[in-house]
């Protein structure tokens, strides 16, 4: 959704912008464009390999993007490393991304058999495998119905745990398996492959990706200019919701009775929220970009 990205984010040039998961580089080169000349955009990836490519993509606008190899959720010490105090705007595009979806060693598809794997960053953190063949039955029930929003967590998490008693899982499609067996052929949906939510839940468990998102943007929004906006695209309800809660949360004022004659929370307003509801794709950008269907941009201005 480049063009309502471009829209809320307003770049101009001069300003400094971060673009907290860059990914395939494709909004990075979008807000360099505008951005330049006298601008930069800081492009953070946890993913070694996305980072290489994106910054090999990024050549042509040199000094002006400045890759950096790390969690957004460390967003503020990136920054002091840095040197930069303030931003004049910030991206967030979540959830996994198109190169390592495509790229079947990185255990993230249910569709190609690979080791279990799903970390963002290769380098350190348990894998999707540890997690399935360690943790209890009730805490794989637990991120499988949380974390997918799945029904049928429960016989999922004891199929999964009856069959690593036999062996270790260690490939997708062993997981894949095991799921179909879990989940009643009778009530599977049509419109998503039944180990959709599963893989969903055990990604975002690995990468601890909603707690790195509430810490990472509230550590954007506070670095913030007057007038600097920050806008995100989530892609599950879970994600959706932590930003909206963070949005109104800076959005409010004072929360003091309205029969106390005097403010005695001290609470104001730090953004404007430019969303009323999030933004979706529309059908042309569905038909060129699929994964775009379930794509919800929000987006504020800070006072």
């Amino acid at each position: 959704m480049p063009d309502e990205v471009l829209a809320y984010l307003e770049p101009h040039p001069g300003g400094v912008y971060l673009d907290g998961t860059l990914g395939g580089g494709g909004h990075t080169a979008l807000i360099a464009a505008r951005c330049t000349p006298g601008g930069s955009v800081i492009g953070i990836d946890q993913d070694q390999q996305a980072l290489s490519a994106a910054t090999a993509r990024l050549a042509e606008f040199g000094d002006a993007i400045r890759p950096v190899h790390g969690n957004f959720g460390d967003l503020a010490v990136h920054l002091e490393r840095l040197g930069v105090t303030q931003l004049d705007g910030f991206l967030l595009d979540l959830g996994v991304s198109s190169h390592q979806l495509d790229c079947r060693e990185r255990g993230f598809s249910f569709q190609h058999n690979a080791l279990l794997d799903m970390r963002m960053d290769t380098s350190r953190g348990e894998t999707a495998a540890d997690l399935v063949n360690t943790v209890s039955e009730q805490e794989l029930e637990r991120i499988i119905r949380d974390y997918g929003e799945e029904r049928w967590a429960r016989r999922i998490a004891a199929f999964i745990v009856a069959a690593r008693t036999q062996t270790p899982i260690s490939e997708t499609l062993q997981l894949v398996d095991i799921i179909k067996g879990a989940v009643p052929r009778a009530k599977w949906d049509e419109r998503i492959h039944p180990a959709t939510r599963t893989f969903q839940a055990l990604r975002i468990a690995v990468n601890h990706e909603l707690d790195v998102l509430e810490k990472g943007l509230r550590a954007a929004l506070d670095v913030l200019k007057p007038q600097g906006r920050g806008v995100v695209i989530s892609f599950h309800s879970l994600e959706d919701r932590i930003v909206k809660q963070i949005f109104r949360e800076y959005a409010t004022g004072c929360t003091c009775p309205r029969n106390l004659p005097i403010c005695a929370c001290g609470n104001h307003p730090r953004v404007r929220v430019l969303t009323s509801r999030p933004v979706q794709a529309n059908e042309q950008e569905i038909n060129l970009n699929p994964r775009s269907r379930s794509a919800k941009i929000r987006a504020v201005q800070k006072l």
